[in-house]
């Protein structure tokens, strides 16, 4: 008999942390109530850059997108390549909007990103298999307590639904401030080497951000708390 259950995000069927956070403002919500539908990833049936942006282009998914930074960020530098970011935090999806609706007048909206307010691995497992240039997952939560490592997105059955959806040279980009995810990340990855070919000759390739690989909030929160972060690119064999 073991102390806890065991799963992974694969087979726990729900999802864990806030859904929302602090009401949102009067612009936000406008944007939710008129971008999102918009730009929405539809409830059902195969989820392919043809469907979603009426063209084959290189696609790329986001897990947990937190403020779409690293999306909006990622989108505007390849305007001809379609993304689609996941998050079930309201508040997130709401400042994610406003990136992609030019900050305000700060840019041009950006129109090549499709988001699912929910759950990733939902989405995920209707795309393609091989059909996803990147995948990135940045700065999840750590659930760093040993009866919630189940809950981690790094995990053996999120990373094997990973590499289907990966077309071979595809690219997996993980990255985290938090030690015990850390060491329980690469543990994971460890078991999946038939799968996936770690992109670090020396110590500088993951510890220092690569070019093209745009800040998120979360991150810069981190380095202003004083805390190192790791960044892990990893090549769809």
């Amino acid at each position: 008999m073991t102390a806890y259950k065991s799963g992974d995000p694969t087979t726990l069927n729900r999802l864990y942390g806030r859904a929302k956070g602090k009401p949102l403002r009067t612009a936000q919500q406008g944007l939710v109530d008129t971008l999102l539908p918009r730009i929405a990833v539809p409830l059902e049936g195969e989820v392919t850059a043809t469907r979603l942006f009426g063209r084959d282009c290189p696609l790329h998914f986001e897990i947990g997108f937190g403020g779409g930074e690293h999306m909006a960020g990622r989108a505007d530098m390849l305007p001809d390549h379609g993304f689609i970011g996941a998050e079930p935090f309201l508040n997130g999806v709401a400042q994610a909007l406003t990136h992609l609706d030019g900050d305000n007048g700060a840019h041009p909206p950006i129109g090549n990103v499709r988001i699912h307010h929910g759950d990733a691995l939902e989405v995920l497992a209707r795309v393609p298999d091989g059909a996803l240039s990147f995948l990135y997952l940045l700065h999840p939560d750590p659930w760093p307590k040993a009866r919630h490592a189940k809950r981690r997105m790094m995990n053996d059955g999120p990373v094997d639904l990973i590499a289907r959806k990966l077309k071979p040279g595809g690219e997996f980009r993980f990255g985290t401030d938090h030690p015990i995810y850390l060491r329980h990340a690469l543990m994971t990855m460890r078991r999946h080497t038939d799968q996936f070919e770690w992109l670090a000759q020396a110590p500088r390739d993951f510890l220092v951000r690569p070019g093209g690989w745009p800040e998120t909030r979360y991150e810069a929160k981190a380095r202003a708390q004083g805390h190192e972060v790791w960044y892990f690119r990893y090549r769809k064999l």
